[in-house]
């Protein structure tokens, strides 16, 4: 089994690309390692000292580290990816578990509006995001201002607003008209 890795825009993530298939569907996000019991595969990585969270993707695995460098805990983290494939060992404990679900917030009367903006994010800006190891989606739209889940390798990345302000918002500002605003979800 051949990994590659990729840098991507945050210096505190690499992006591991195993040659296969990591979720069917969706994408996980476990932002520690007690959010990692649904997949063994982001619990064996947590066992490498100096992880901070793990994304899943659908071919792709993003870790964040928490402390260290990545000259000593990239092969450490090639070794667990690479044991966890080969062993057959599932990504997720129980079949159908999947993305996780986030609450959306919005008026009843936005409904045309979310949708546009879902569509969006899920054609233009999703697969974009993806490649650099993350993922966005979507929160909140309220009075204008839309509110974005930032997770992988845009959560805590140094140009993460820079993307929101200088991306997202002037794209979603030029295809709907009554966008005042993009947020994150998070803090910065």
């Amino acid at each position: 089994m051949f990994i590659q890795t990729e840098a991507t825009p945050n210096p505190a993530t690499l992006k591991f690309l195993p040659g296969c298939d990591v979720l069917p569907e969706g994408a996980m996000d476990f932002p520690n390692v007690e959010t990692a019991a649904p997949s063994p595969l982001a619990a064996r990585l947590f066992e490498v000292e100096g992880v901070g969270s793990v994304f899943l993707g659908g071919d792709f695995i993003t870790v964040t580290k928490s402390d260290g460098d990545w000259q000593h805990l990239k092969p450490m983290l090639l070794g667990a990816i690479m044991d966890h494939f080969t062993s057959g060992a599932p990504v997720l404990a129980h079949e159908g578990e999947g993305a996780a679900t986030n609450e959306e917030d919005y008026d009843e009367g936005d409904e045309e509006v979310v949708a546009q903006i879902k569509d969006l994010l899920d054609t233009r800006v999703r697969p974009a995001v993806a490649q650099d190891g993350g993922d966005i989606v979507f929160h909140s739209y309220r009075e204008g201002v839309v509110r974005l889940y930032m997770r992988g390798a845009c959560a805590g990345c140094p140009s993460a607003t820079m993307t929101l302000k200088g991306g997202i918002e002037n794209l979603l500002k030029h295809f709907i008209p009554e966008i005042q605003a993009v947020e994150s979800a998070e803090p910065l």
